[in-house]
């Protein structure tokens, strides 16, 4: 559980490994995937649907301000040593709260717990992406080569960082 202080109110987040079937976060995935093809072609979009996150490889965890869906996040693990972040996304009704950082710093915390020595992203390079980035870059996160199976895309940017 983590306790996020905004404007003078604080609300409780309550942070859990989600089996991707509730209807809200069925929403939020689905919200997730129509806003990245506004905003990305095709060919650039590397989010994943609900059947996707379901991979064994992929854990995937919700956050509650009690019954409400602050927000998501999941950790894919590319090998022993190495995790990737996917499906970051705040509610519309939790933006500016403080949400995005709570559910990065679990994913952070976990990926230490595990025995990670690095973790890595794939974001938008546009300018809508600019927040996403620059929450990454406050938690430590640097720009770098594309990682994995991924390869050059002027429409995406990646992001590392040792833990």
């Amino acid at each position: 559980m983590f306790r996020v202080t905004v404007f003078e109110e604080e609300i409780i987040l309550h942070i859990k490994v989600d089996d991707l079937t509730g209807h809200q976060v069925i929403e939020l995935v689905s919200e997730h995937l129509h806003s990245m093809t506004l905003m990305s072609p095709a060919e650039s979009i590397h989010a994943l649907d609900i059947e996707r996150l379901k991979k064994p490889e992929i854990t995937f965890w919700s956050a509650w301000d009690d019954n409400e869906l602050a927000g998501c996040g999941a950790l894919k693990e590319l090998d022993s040593r190495h995790g990737e972040i996917k499906s970051m996304r705040t509610s519309s009704s939790h933006l500016r709260k403080g949400v995005a950082s709570k559910v990065l710093q679990h994913i952070i915390e976990e990926a230490k717990r595990r025995g990670y020595q690095r973790l890595s992203l794939e974001t938008g390079s546009m300018t809508s992406f600019e927040p996403a980035r620059k929450l990454y870059e406050s938690f430590g996160f640097r720009y770098c080569q594309p990682f994995a199976d991924y390869t050059e895309d002027p429409n995406s940017v990646f992001m590392t960082k040792e833990l």
